[in-house]
């Protein structure tokens, strides 16, 4: 007798699942961004999950966001690599455009990096770029980010430098190896000072680690400090604020101006990130949002309407109920099982109302609406 193996299904580090409330958060949430995006301006887009390795790996092989793509092969024997994230697909998309273009994307992207805390393998990302952009755009952009954590009850603080800045300074004490640096000293507020300081000195570059201490009256000095000026201007006709944060250089080496981080309580990991960034000679802003972090502080309360109907031996007439239920935009399932079982299955799904449709009720065209939390009873008419 052949004996039948025992399939595994256990997910792969890095990766899980999502149903239930948690996947309708997620759902809510992403449509509140989608929505958000629009009002803004911003034009839908779709790329592909997979693209050569030699394009994923663009001009910054070096970084380390980089260093963790997913690599694979097709049939050909084609080198290719899963996205790992929206930006650099932008090189194709920009092309021949009127601009400004404004452009956004939900979807997922992969990063073979260590799993901690908020961090998977497997995430979403919810980007809105604009090509050829200004500061006033810039400005456009976190207050566009601004009203999407507040509709979330996220409290916030929008961090904001500028590459240019930073580069200024590191000539200004004759830094060599730039790029080095600048990674060193953006995990200011990631690891302790010991840890900076001892990589700094590998670097030759130990002196820094006071300069960017320093209060923002000290940057004042700096030509590009002009930047930090006009954006945080331009911010102020949104009504938003934002704090200057002289070490922050986000880890991806293609940004070339104001470069911005959003933290909040609760969440270690950087819950919002993006910058300014130059793509075939044309500057370029964008921001880019984790559903997953944003539902991990999100205040929402998932409480859908959901209404279960169910046929007592009247299946045309239950779905001839359910479809005008749905065609005033409440959801609705239809149950089939034994009526004793249905309340037990209401609560599983968290479903809030339930309808017994009988032959009474469908003879009288009266149907009572029992809502499960508090056991009271109302009448629909139709």
């Amino acid at each position: 007798m052949e004996q039948k193996i025992k399939m595994k299904t256990d997910l792969i580090k890095g990766f899980r699942d999502y149903d239930g409330k948690e996947a309708e958060k997620k759902a809510i949430i992403k449509e509140i961004i989608r929505q958000t995006f629009e009002r803004y301006g911003f034009a839908a887009a779709e790329t592909p999950i997979i693209e050569s390795e030699k394009f994923v790996r663009g001009e910054n092989a070096n970084d380390e966001a980089i260093s963790d793509i997913y690599v694979l092969q097709d049939k050909a024997k084609r080198k290719l690599a899963l996205r790992y994230e929206f930006t650099f697909q932008l090189k194709r998309l920009m092309k021949n455009k009127k601009l400004p273009f404004k452009r956004y994307q939900v979807g997922e992207v992969f990063r073979n990096e260590p799993v901690t805390g908020n961090r998977l393998r497997q995430f979403t990302q919810c980007d809105a770029d604009i090509i050829g952009s200004t500061t006033k755009d810039e400005a456009e952009v976190l207050a566009m980010t601004k009203e999407i954590l507040d509709s979330l009850k996220i409290n916030c603080v929008i961090y904001f430098n500028s590459r240019k800045l930073l580069n200024e300074v590191l000539d200004k004490f004759e830094i060599k190896k730039k790029l080095e640096v600048i990674k060193e000293i953006d995990k200011l507020d990631k690891l302790s000072e010991k840890e900076i300081l001892i990589n700094l000195k590998k670097l030759g570059a130990e002196k820094l680690l006071d300069i960017f201490k320093k209060p923002e009256n000290y940057f004042k000095k700096y030509k590009s400090y002009s930047e930090i000026k006009e954006l945080r201007e331009c911010c102020k006709n949104y009504g938003i604020e934002i704090k200057f944060f002289p070490s922050l250089a986000r880890g991806l080496s293609y940004y070339n101006e104001n470069v911005f981080e959003i933290k909040a309580k609760g969440i270690k990991e950087t819950l919002v990130g993006g910058g300014s960034y130059k793509f075939n000679d044309v500057q370029c802003t964008g921001i880019s949002f984790g559903l997953e972090r944003l539902c991990a502080v999100a205040n929402l309360i998932v409480d859908l309407e959901k209404y279960l109907i169910v046929s007592l031996g009247q299946d045309k007439q239950a779905i001839k109920l359910a479809q005008k239920l749905r065609k005033k935009n409440k959801i609705v399932s239809v149950y089939y099982g034994k009526p004793s079982k249905a309340m037990e299955y209401a609560n599983s799904y968290g479903f809030k109302r339930i309808i017994f449709v009988g032959s009474r009720e469908v003879r009288e065209r009266k149907f009572k609406v029992k809502i499960m939390k508090t056991g009271r009873e109302s009448l629909l008419k139709l």
